[in-house]
């Protein structure tokens, strides 16, 4: 029995001593390099708070001490960051205080890629905070990735020095504070794959140098104050797939340019001041799924030009509260994966094709608030299919057959029954 503990305790010292030599081991061979560690403590300690004492609680935050929200990689034998990411995304994530700032030691970390700050600058009133205007020039070769999401107390405006950033794939600034105009240096960062800037207080124009964006496969500059026309250098945006500019104040006619997008499968310009109809070349936008043109109430025109059969991917289109006037033709009865159709609140006029009813994806159909006329030949297994989805009402000259009918429960809401005629 003594032979046999003597022998577990030798063994328990080997591995021991295996462990330590491999430590040792690991940390000679990819030491982090000191001013880099020093930098990375300090850029952390300005948004966390200066009683956050990094050397004494991560003191290998690259191997066995690791950082939540911080990620690194090897260059040349030395551990470098290669990512920072400050906010509560998980529980043990780097959380900021109501005094969160910026320092030059977040410029000293040689290798970053990707930077992302969520949820850290509060309030726009108490110690609000603004996005560094210089030094950005040093993550000229490196940074690929830099988010702003949900800072109230992030304001200022967006830094023209963030024209340096050649190498950035993705830029979110997503629902902070920010004000004033688009700078048009953005227009430089050719490499751009996402430029996500909703839900600020952005006004002016969008630049018209953002047409050299074309690597760019998702625009979103929704929920602003942005003003005037759409550029028409926004046609050279062919690898685009997705487009919001909804909520903004935007006007004018629509660019003929538009429909060089055909890459397309989102397009959302809702709740602006469009004016002049609807161009023409949007059928030519064949890869569209979802077309958002409604709360234009200037837009106008007529549904007649285009020749809605080419867009037969289309699942979801809302035309609602633009001005329209005319019919609604009868190439809109061909897209046949339609899921959404909302022309309500409209000046339509005209008879309801029965086959808007025979779509064979519809799920909701909203025609409320225009001045169609005549008899509704839908059946009474769409009615019960479709409930208060099929949206009829206040459009005064419509009448359904109630002969037809075998439930009074099924009938469209807001329709007043056809008057019998007599023999």
């Amino acid at each position: 029995m003594a032979m046999n503990n003597s022998i577990l305790t030798f063994m328990v010292l080997l591995v021991g001593f295996f462990v330590f030599c491999k430590g040792q081991e690991y940390t000679s061979i990819a030491p982090m390099e000191k001013n880099e560690q020093e930098a990375l403590y300090a850029a952390i300690q300005g948004f966390v708070g200066k009683s956050w004492n990094g050397s004494d609680l991560y003191p290998d935050p690259c191997g066995w001490t690791p950082i939540q929200g911080v990620s690194c990689d090897l260059y040349n034998g030395f551990w470098y960051v290669s990512a920072l990411n400050i906010g509560p995304v998980y529980d043990n994530s780097l959380q900021c205080t109501r005094s969160a700032e910026f320092t030059h030691h977040l410029f000293m970390l040689k290798h970053l890629r990707k930077l992302s700050f969520f949820n850290c600058f509060f309030s726009p009133h108490q110690k609000p905070a603004r996005i560094p205007t210089s030094n950005w020039e040093k993550f000229t070769e490196s940074l690929e990735s830099l988010e702003f999401r949900s800072n109230p107390g992030l304001i200022g405006t967006i830094p023209t020095s963030f024209g340096y950033l050649k190498s950035l794939e993705s830029l979110v600034l997503l629902e902070n504070g920010l004000t004033g105009e688009l700078p048009q240096e953005m227009g430089s960062l050719v490499n751009l794959r996402r430029l996500v800037l909703g839900g600020n207080k952005l006004f002016g124009q969008i630049p018209a140098s953002f047409g050299g964006l074309k690597e760019l496969l998702i625009l979103d500059l929704s929920m602003n104050k942005l003003s005037g026309s759409l550029p028409w250098t926004l046609g050279n945006l062919t690898s685009l797939l997705k487009l919001d500019l909804s909520n903004n104040m935007l006007e004018k006619e629509l660019p003929s340019t538009i429909g060089s997008l055909k890459n397309l499968t989102l397009m959302d310009l809702g709740r602006n001041n469009f004016s002049g109809g609807l161009v023409q070349l949007l059928q030519e936008m064949v890869s569209l799924k979802e077309m958002v043109m409604s709360n234009n109430p200037l837009l106008g025109g007529n549904l007649n030009g285009i020749q809605w059969q080419n867009l037969q991917n289309l699942e979801f289109l809302d035309l609602s509260n633009m001005g329209l006037t005319g019919n609604i033709p009868e190439s809109m009865t061909e897209l046949k994966r339609l899921r959404f159709l909302g022309l309500h609140n409209n000046n339509l006029s005209g008879s309801l094709s029965p086959r808007l009813a025979s779509l064979p994806c519809i799920s909701a159909l909203y025609l409320y608030g225009n001045d169609f006329a005549g008899k509704l030949e839908f059946s009474e297994g769409f009615y019960r299919k479709m409930g208060k989805r099929f949206g009829a009402w206040n459009n005064p000259n419509i009448c359904y057959q109630a002969e037809l009918m075998l439930s009074t429960s099924n009938v469209p809401y807001g329709v007043k029954p056809c008057k019998q005629e007599r023999d």
